[in-house]
């Protein structure tokens, strides 16, 4: 029994300074590519023929941007899009070009920093009727018609009558943006965005990106202001062909200190004034000589008595001559 005893505290002895891990399963081994990876693949992936195509197009836009109305026929719906994205960041976009490219298949339209107006805005509403998100920011008119736009986007209810309410249902009965969910507006008022507000709840005024949205209420990327609405039209096309190289500033020359005094601004627009009113005044005096002339004839002819002393004082001078 001692020897056993004696056993076992040798062996606890032995063991005392032993540390025992607990065992770890192998993790199992990724088939994902690293990072690097992707990285790599990213950058050494070739772009498409259709944007080769493309960026050599929008290299030399210029020179075609006036006859784009006769062979944009020939173009699928896709690259129009890109073409008009191409055109808006070389700062060739307006009403003209807008109309010549427009789909009824588009379903983004991005048309901001460029020159088209509400007229080419209208047009292009009309035409493309699967819009679903629209960029006008930095047009001429842009934050006008964003006002006069905002009793459009309120909800409404017509007011209808039937004999029942059953034929109602054929009918439309509200009205306004319904679909509207996101409205990016960074310098809206504070009395459109308190009207927002109240009467349309469910529009998000300049979402932000949040890590915490759920998946429901999750912004899209379309209606973040930070990112172009037409990237992904544009993603596979080399930036290089919307560079447009600046011009070179010229040398601005020092001042003559022994020059005149500059005529201050408005100085100019009165003399400039008077100097129009001097040149058009003889020309007026001509023009009211006329009117005055013309006045006297139609009231010589429409006036019996008048016409009649008239012709008196003719007979008398052809009487006298003879």
């Amino acid at each position: 029994m001692d020897k056993g005893k004696s056993v076992v505290t040798e062996l606890a002895a032995s063991l005392r300074d032993v540390r025992v891990t607990p065992r770890q399963s192998p993790k199992p081994k990724s088939f994902l590519p690293s990072p690097s990876f992707y990285s790599f693949s990213k950058k050494a992936k070739p772009r498409k023929l259709v944007s080769l195509c493309l960026g050599t197009l929008g290299q030399h836009l210029e020179d075609i941007i006036t006859d784009i109305s006769e062979f944009a026929a020939f173009f699928p719906p896709h690259i129009k899009l890109a073409i008009m994205s191409i055109a808006r960041r070389r700062r060739l976009l307006n009403d003209e070009v807008l109309t010549s490219l427009a789909e009824s298949s588009w379903e983004i339209l991005d048309v901001s920093g460029s020159d088209v107006t509400d007229v080419g805005l209208a047009t292009v509403a009309n035409v493309c009727s699967n819009l679903w998100a629209i960029d006008i920011r930095g047009c001429p008119r842009s934050e006008f018609t964003a006002r006069r736009c905002l009793n459009l986007l309120k909800p409404k209810l017509n007011t209808l009558e039937e004999d029942s309410w059953e034929e109602l249902d054929t009918l439309d009965i509200g009205g306004g943006a319904e679909s509207l969910r996101w409205l990016v507006w960074p310098k809206i008022d504070d009395n459109s965005k308190e009207t927002l507000a109240a009467e349309c709840p469910r529009v998000t005024i300049n979402p932000q990106p949040s890590p915490y949205d759920l998946s429901g209420s999750r912004v899209p990327v379309e209606a973040l202001a930070s990112v172009p609405l037409d990237h992904s039209i544009v993603e596979d096309i080399d930036p290089k062909t919307w560079a447009v190289s600046a011009a070179p500033r010229r040398p601005v020359a020092p001042p003559n200190p022994n020059a005149p005094p500059e005529i201050p601004i408005a100085e100019r627009f009165r003399l400039a004034y008077v100097e129009r009113e001097a040149r058009l005044a003889p020309k007026r005096a001509k023009r009211e000589r006329q009117q005055r002339r013309r006045a006297e004839r139609d009231y010589m002819m429409n006036d019996i008595d008048a016409r009649s002393v008239a012709l008196a004082a003719q007979a008398s001078r052809n009487l006298r001559k003879s």
